[in-house]
């Protein structure tokens, strides 16, 4: 299997250039956040629980598309939240690894960061490291999508339980990239 093709290769895609935030820095950064968090939230909600519809083999074609368009939704929520504290320069692939996926693969992710008081250190992450933390990433993230399967059966019950939990996902997101942005940070991108 092509590196690319790996989960942790599509997850390392997914996080290597993080997109142009739609929203500039903030005199009130923290109250502008907690908006875009809900309304990132309540958009990846919409958007899994509407490809979460099709009932049966033909929802499990939706996974992939649900997963994706809920990252998406995500990644710009994190480019978003850096601009609106003025640090956009500071979002990098790590970071971007970091707040999407904190939440579920926390144990995997402890390589990239160390919170120490008010500050959040984020180590140096040579490629290796971001793949290898990208890979157990991946296979947490298979285990969800096999998850995400069965809900297919129960169409409007499914629908309803995936969208909640890309609601809940996303809210998830917004506040580890806020708690990256919020405070002092020391940030090391490899070059």
């Amino acid at each position: 299997m092509d590196d690319k093709e790996s989960p942790g290769g599509r997850l390392m895609a997914l996080v290597a250039e993080p997109p142009q935030p739609h929203l500039q820095a903030s005199t009130a950064p923290h109250h502008a956040a907690g908006r875009a968090i809900e309304a990132a939230a309540a958009k990846a909600a919409l958007a899994a629980g509407a490809l979460a519809l099709p009932p049966g083999p033909l929802g499990w074609a939706t996974i992939a598309p649900e997963m994706l368009a809920v990252w998406q939704i995500q990644r710009q929520l994190v480019a978003d939240i850096a601009a609106l504290y003025g640090r956009s320069a500071e979002l990098g692939p790590a970071q971007m690894l970091w707040c999407l996926f904190r939440h579920t693969a926390a144990q995997a992710l402890r390589d990239l960061s160390v919170r120490v008081g008010e500050r959040v250190i984020v180590r140096p992450a040579t490629q290796a490291l971001l793949q290898r933390v990208a890979g157990t990433v991946g296979v947490q993230l298979g285990r969800q999508a096999a998850g995400r399967a069965l809900s297919r059966w129960l169409p409007v019950v499914g629908a309803a339980g995936v969208g909640a939990y890309a609601w809940w996902d996303t809210r998830q997101v917004g506040r580890a990239a806020l708690a990256l942005f919020e405070h002092e940070q020391v940030i090391d991108n490899p070059a």
